[in-house]
């Protein structure tokens, strides 16, 4: 995933999704946050356009797009 932005899916209790275009540095940082018993409840996500606070006690998934993107048929 190197430092290009790739879209993340975040899903949250209660139904709601957030799709995010991150880099791999991000992800990374996200991963560890939410695997690290002692992080704080609230993560700073950069995005491509914008900064996003997760409260990491709500996230139930992070999904990875890493399907190649074809256009055309």
């Amino acid at each position: 995933m190197e430092n290009a932005a790739t879209r993340v899916d975040i899903g949250f209790q209660g139904g709601q999704v957030l799709a995010l275009r991150i880099t791999g540095d991000e992800y990374k940082s996200l991963r560890k946050a939410l695997d690290d018993d002692r992080s704080s409840r609230w993560h700073e996500v950069k995005t491509q356009d914008s900064e996003v606070s997760i409260d990491l006690s709500q996230v139930l998934y992070i999904r990875l797009d890493t399907e190649d993107h074809k256009v055309g048929f």
